[in-house]
């Protein structure tokens, strides 16, 4: 694959996704009225960033340590079987992307992913919402560009094509899953897929606001490409429904965070009192927020 036909193809991806939102009138329903100008910026601000700066820093910069330690390498594995380099890639790229998720779900590397749940809404617009420093410590990029030196390249670009489709896809603000559950005949292949990928049913559960509604899942689903990797290491929660809200809990307390912190931490920090984006910070537990609602109701 030329890398004309995948960007072309990507762009395609990103643009049907976008045209579905908005033709099936969720963009309008569920996004447009949330959206504010901070999201914006940080949304814009870091696909922009990882498009023209932390790809090509990962990409060159893996090549680079390449012929520096492995010189004679250099498309070394080219001649493998297409299979069996998506085989490598799945687990090089997918599998650590997925360690490296459920890792930015601890207290330490929290920080880092946070911008990407701060959202309250669901749409291809966030797909790419991250702090700036996610993306440049995110191991499955300088991976890939190892690959791409051993000689994955082609296999590689299509392998970038159809996990984004489905990374999109997940993320869209339109639901495809949604009307395949409803058809009785579809119901064993539709079984396998929401094992076997990632789907707006199973990724929208990860961004609930909460998780007392038996839908949300935010210490969960944290597959990208293959959702696989959440059955087979006991992270999977699947419902076929739809979490009622997005986003996160101490944003709905003390309001957002500003773009800036979201995306340079820890170069720059939340003046806010309760911030996981400082020194000493913490995210507020969903057991605080109730304390937090009843003590006003009782002051009410």
């Amino acid at each position: 694959m030329s890398s004309h036909m995948e960007h072309a193809l990507i762009v395609a991806c990103i643009l049907g996704f976008a045209a579905m939102e908005f033709v099936t009138r969720r963009y309008q329903a569920t996004v447009r009225g949330r959206a504010t100008a901070n999201d914006a910026w940080l949304e814009v601000l870091m696909f922009i960033s990882l498009v023209a700066v932390t790809q090509p820093i990962a990409l060159l910069g893996s090549n680079a340590l390449c012929k520096w330690l492995i010189p004679a390498q250099q498309n070394a594995w080219a001649d493998l079987p297409w299979w069996a380099m998506t085989g490598l890639l799945l687990i090089g790229d997918d599998l650590t992307q997925y360690l490296w998720h459920r890792a930015s779900h601890t207290p330490l590397l929290w920080p880092l992913h946070r911008a990407h749940h701060s959202a309250s809404y669901m749409s291809v617009r966030i797909t790419y919402r991250n702090n700036f420093f996610y993306y440049l410590m995110m191991p499955g990029l300088w991976i890939g560009g190892v690959a791409v030196y051993l000689g994955f390249g082609p296999v590689y670009a299509a392998y970038l094509v159809v996990k984004l489709s489905v990374i999109v896809g997940a993320h869209c603000a339109w639901p495809w899953d949604a009307p395949l559950y409803r058809i009785r005949a579809l119901r064993p292949l539709m079984w396998v897929i929401e094992r076997t990928i990632s789907t707006p049913a199973t990724h929208w559960a990860h961004h609930a606001l909460t998780n007392a509604d038996g839908i949300g899942h935010y210490k969960g689903n944290f597959g990208n490409l293959l959702f696989f990797w959440d059955v087979l290491f006991g992270t999977a929660h699947i419902t076929r429904k739809y979490p009622a809200k997005i986003g996160l809990q101490d944003d709905v307390l003390f309001g957002a965070e500003p773009w800036t912190a979201q995306m340079f931490y820890p170069l720059v920090q939340s003046k806010r009192e309760h911030s996981a984006l400082r020194p000493g910070g913490a995210a507020v537990t969903e057991m605080e927020v109730d304390r937090t609602a009843s003590a006003k109701q009782e002051a009410a």
